[in-house]
């Protein structure tokens, strides 16, 4: 597991990127969240320079993210989570409620089901690769930090993970709710919903009332808040933080 120590001391953070990206998206949040505590963000397996590739069920990537929290001894952390990674936050809570005092879920919602990785298969299957340059990669991928997704190979820019492996991960949120996984959560949560990125209406909302949390709609925001609001992004965990117990 590819993991990062971003600096900082005293309670754990850990931050955990969503499905198609990577530990290094994180940076620009690392770069203040180290003033709240020792920042650690790794690779999940079939991303980035984690050379895992599957089994992809969420029960494996949840207990990777429980042996790297220990291993650090980070618990009991704050999990950070984006899109998947905050299902994966959201699910260590619950299957370990010792090593997670609290969680920020960013644009996730826990049923999918219904949707089919065919939905959007087609929009890769049109991607002109091998890019020619990050420039060519950015006009047509607009997803903010993209850059960090790819890597050049002798014949122009690839996406560091494995297409097919993405298509495995995502095919899993199609047929399975995650509710009872919400429902387990006992820490405090603070849902961070992105306003131009519509996910299942009014389930992000649930989420936050199910967990007895709190939720923050950012109207202006496509799916990765913490970059394309991250004004807004910083205010409210900053803000969430400061509530939070201090750690035993």
């Amino acid at each position: 597991m590819s993991v990062i120590e971003f600096g900082g001391q005293g309670q754990g953070i850990l931050l955990v990127h969503g499905l198609m990206s990577r530990a290094t998206t994180w940076w620009k949040v690392a770069r203040w969240l180290t003033a709240h505590g020792r920042v650690v963000a790794y690779d999940a397996r079939g991303h980035g320079r984690n050379p895992q590739r599957g089994p992809f069920r969420t029960e494996d990537f949840v207990a990777d993210a429980e042996a790297l929290v220990e291993r650090l001894g980070l618990g009991p952390c704050v999990v950070l989570g984006h899109s998947m990674g905050a299902l994966h936050g959201l699910a260590l809570a619950a299957a370990r409620p010792d090593l997670v005092r609290a969680v920020v879920a960013e644009d996730f919602v826990p049923d999918n089901r219904g949707r089919s990785v065919d939905d959007w298969r087609w929009y890769f299957d049109a991607w002109p690769v091998p890019f020619q340059s990050l420039a060519h990669v950015r006009s047509v991928v607009d997803v903010q930090g993209v850059e960090e997704m790819f890597e050049e190979r002798g014949d122009g820019y690839h996406l560091i993970a494995q297409l097919e492996d993405l298509y495995e991960i995502a095919a899993e949120w199609g047929e399975r709710a995650y509710w009872d996984v919400v429902d387990a959560v006992a820490c405090p949560v603070l849902v961070v919903e992105a306003g131009l990125h519509p996910l299942g209406p009014g389930q992000q909302a649930e989420v936050a009332r199910r967990t007895g949390g709190a939720h923050l709609l950012v109207p202006e925001s496509g799916h990765v808040v913490h970059d394309e609001a991250p004004d807004v992004y910083r205010g409210a965990v900053e803000a969430f933080l400061s509530g939070l117990n201090p750690p035993v």
